[in-house]
């Protein structure tokens, strides 16, 4: 008698503790290595030898790779592959009750999330605001939230519906820009034009249109008048993302923001420049002291990301397959506060039935150790920077009433996602943060 052949296992994917083993590595080396700031998929494909698309596979967890691409991603980090920080997919494929109607799984939640996604949470107030501004001449969208609120995934989407209008559009987050740039104001916006020509796909002509005599700042705003705004009719919609980096560079920051608070207004008088569309993106109020007449953050749609309503993480939910109660939702957002990423990051971990919503509740730091804990060391590591916002975030998880502090620390915290603030008074931002680092 014939034995059917056993069928050779072909390719893993990262189980969720070795997910979080590799994210917590890589956010070490971060930490370490390149200032806190995140690894671009660039710079890790640079690092481990692999291609974008197959790092990004990686990452979510989604589609399977070659064993040998996950030793290659761990060596990388000084990681050790075990058994454990992987599985074969086909072992539980046939029966996957976690399938969702649409076809589409929930990805963790990390960065933009894709256009296509259905896991997108819709701000339909806010995003209809935001359509309508892009399509007036000389507009300035101002998008401020603390991190991972949604902010990058919404100025995509307003770039997408301006590209939908034929119009030219470039994202550039300025976390690109290297710290060498940032320290002379001649050769950052000498950057800056070239990478906005980058996104236009044309050639770098910076040194024909930079003049010593006029300066820097009429040398850019020629380079804008006369060849990027001059090669089409079409507006050109640019989307700043991360600007509140070069609040760290403040004599940079105030010719800078200055520049395009003078742009913004040249759109009142030249029909060039009403073409230039901008979108500024940032995580914290403006700190530093910028002349009143020379800030953009005082003009143009000033728009805040909002925290998710119980509405929306319902709906979020019934996308993840979840048929949730009133109750259960109340329950998480007591947990999380509503705080977009961590309500995504809930329900992706429930979704693939690696925790409940009742462990969390009844035992959250058995469960959040899991789910959280990359969340968390990060938080934990960016706020050990700042000694006097340790010392201040301690004074306020606890005090059971709002406390007030120094204008600047309030709005670090309020950056971070730690605090809400009201006026400079200030409280924590969810329960999982107060039980956390009251243990820390």
């Amino acid at each position: 008698m014939n034995r059917p052949k056993n069928r050779r296992k072909r390719g893993v994917v990262l189980t969720s503790e070795g997910l979080a083993k590799f994210q917590e590595a890589k956010s070490n080396a971060e930490f370490a290595e390149n200032s806190g700031n995140r690894y671009t998929l660039e710079d890790l494909s640079h690092r481990t030898g692999l291609a974008i698309d197959t790092l990004m596979k990686v990452f979510h967890s989604k589609v399977k790779v070659d064993k040998q691409t996950l030793h290659c991603c761990f060596r990388t980090f000084a990681l050790v592959l075990k058994e454990r920080d992987y599985y074969y997919p086909e072992d539980i494929e046939e029966s996957d009750p976690t399938q969702t109607a649409s076809n589409q799984k929930p990805e963790f939640p990390e960065g933009q999330v894709p256009l296509d996604s259905i896991f997108y949470v819709e701000q339909p107030v806010i995003e209809s605001e935001c359509y309508k501004a892009i399509v007036q001449p000389g507009a300035l969208v101002r998008i401020k939230a603390p991190r991972r609120m949604g902010k990058t995934s919404l100025m995509v989407r307003i770039l997408h519906q301006a590209a939908e209008l034929n119009y030219r559009t470039v994202p550039l987050s300025l976390q690109l820009a290297e710290r060498v740039v940032l320290q002379d104001l001649d050769r950052f916006l000498q950057w800056f034009c070239a990478s906005v020509g980058l996104g236009l796909q044309l050639p770098n002509r910076v040194e024909n249109y930079w003049d010593d005599l006029f300066g820097s700042k009429i040398s850019c705003k020629i380079y804008f008048e006369r060849y990027l705004l001059a090669q089409t009719e079409q507006p050109l919609v640019l989307g700043l993302d991360d600007v509140d980096r070069l609040f760290q560079y403040p004599e940079l920051a105030d010719e800078f923001f200055g520049l395009l608070r003078t742009w913004h207004e040249e759109a009142k008088n030249r029909d060039i420049w009403k073409r230039l569309r901008l979108i500024v993106v940032h995580s914290t109020e403006v700190y530093i002291p910028l002349s009143v007449n020379k800030s953009p953050f005082n003009v143009g749609i000033p728009i805040e990301m909002p925290l998710f309503t119980s509405e929306q993480v319902q709906e979020s939910a019934r996308r993840h397959g979840l048929d949730w109660s009133e109750q259960q939702v109340q329950q998480l957002m007591a947990l999380v506060g509503g705080n977009p990423y961590l309500v995504q990051v809930t329900l992706y971990h429930i979704w693939r039935q690696e925790v409940t919503l009742e462990q969390l509740l009844h035992k959250p730091f058995d469960s959040t150790k899991t789910i959280y804990s990359e969340h968390l060391r990060q938080q934990s590591l960016h706020l050990k920077q700042y000694p006097e916002l340790v010392k201040a975030f301690d004074k306020i998880i606890t005090t059971s009433r709002p406390v007030e502090l120094d204008l600047v620390q309030a709005f670090k915290l309020q950056s971070m996602g730690l605090v809400h603030l009201q006026g400079n008074q200030a409280r924590p931002s969810c329960q999982l943060y107060v039980q956390y680092f009251r243990s820390w």
